[in-house]
């Protein structure tokens, strides 16, 4: 399988660019490339170029070589808004949502949400994010990097969120809706997904005021770090390209 490495900035015909330490070092002793290799690298802004490259030290160069307007970004925009779980859960739940197909990932911070962050603590921890969004293109195939937006309140975000077009929705066990009842929509999707204990009787209040339909993924009551990437991927099915 041909690498993929993501470069954070504009790309252009013919260029010969030096990837960054961390993928140099990836690329050099984890995948072992050698000189005239051929890569895949991208600049997020669609399309991806052919390289080749070239090592030199520790550094490592790639040639342009050719562009592909190849993409893989489903016809649903969708935005996976996940109330912040405890530990490293999040990590795997912007990975898995990335592969999926999202769109966005908006994380937020309700009543019962273990975990608690704000300041230089909550930057770094979004930072840490988007790069597991990177990685997760790079491996799917994506050309285009999801946005992970920076940390608000419930309240907060609800209230941006009742002044903007398109469908909401509500993961809530009980509820009497069902995903596969939903007529394929033709507006973009906000997806909004409790923590561990769920929402409070107040937040899924206040939730259905900003506009929100709660649905439910099936019978079965799912964990929160399952509960996003599960009706994402149910998304994607009915909806997506799947």
């Amino acid at each position: 399988m041909i690498p993929r490495f993501f470069c954070p900035f504009p790309l252009h015909p013919g260029a010969t660019v030096e990837l960054a330490a961390e993928a140099a070092h990836h690329a050099l002793k984890v995948l072992r490339v050698g000189a005239g290799d051929t890569a895949i690298l991208f600049d997020g802004r669609g399309g991806q170029w052919r390289a080749t490259l070239h090592p030199a030290g520790k550094a490592l160069r790639a040639n342009l070589v050719e562009f592909d307007d190849a993409e893989c970004e489903p016809p649903l925009v969708l935005t996976l808004v996940q109330a912040l779980p405890a530990g490293d859960k999040m990590d795997f739940v912007v990975q898995k949502a990335v592969e999926l197909g999202i769109a966005r990932i908006q994380p937020v911070a309700a009543r019962r949400s273990v975990i608690r962050l704000s300041g230089e603590r909550a930057e770094r921890r979004v930072e840490h994010w988007r790069n597991i969004a990177i990685a997760a293109c790079e491996q799917s195939g994506r050309n285009r990097i999801p946005a992970v937006a920076p940390i608000l309140d419930l309240p907060q975000y609800l209230g941006i969120a009742a002044r903007e077009n398109g469908l909401r929705f509500i993961c809530a066990p009980g509820a009497g809706g069902f995903l596969r009842d939903v007529a394929t929509p033709d507006a973009p999707i906000s997806l909004l997904v409790g923590p561990e204990g769920g929402f409070e009787e107040s937040e899924l209040l206040a939730a259905h005021a900003a506009g929100f339909h709660a649905i439910r993924r099936g019978p079965r009551v799912l964990r929160t770090e399952t509960a996003g990437p599960g009706a994402v991927a149910a998304m994607m099915a009915l909806w997506g390209d799947w």
